[in-house]
């Protein structure tokens, strides 16, 4: 497939630094965006996020939610945050 033409937003600092970068390195605005973009295309994709472990309390210990009905947990958790006590 040879050249396509596209359009693209880009946010306006990033464009006047990469037509800076095209001008100081004599390139064409083109050749920067196709080279960032390959650059970007040659990395490996995120091996993903995994989140953190902020269990509170003893995990072998009782369940403090299973005195609650769903119906209450929904509740409590419609309400405001209280903020610290």
């Amino acid at each position: 497939m040879g050249d396509v033409k596209t359009t693209i937003e880009v946010h306006d600092e990033l464009l006047k630094r990469a037509k800076r970068h095209a001008k100081e390195t004599g390139q064409t605005l083109r050749a920067v965006v196709e080279e960032g973009l390959r650059l970007v295309m040659e990395k490996p994709p995120p091996t993903g996020y995994k989140l953190p472990n902020l269990s509170v309390g003893d995990p072998n210990g009782p369940n403090p939610l299973e005195k609650f009905t769903f119906a209450e947990l929904l509740e409590m958790s419609e309400r405001p945050w209280p903020g610290p006590e």
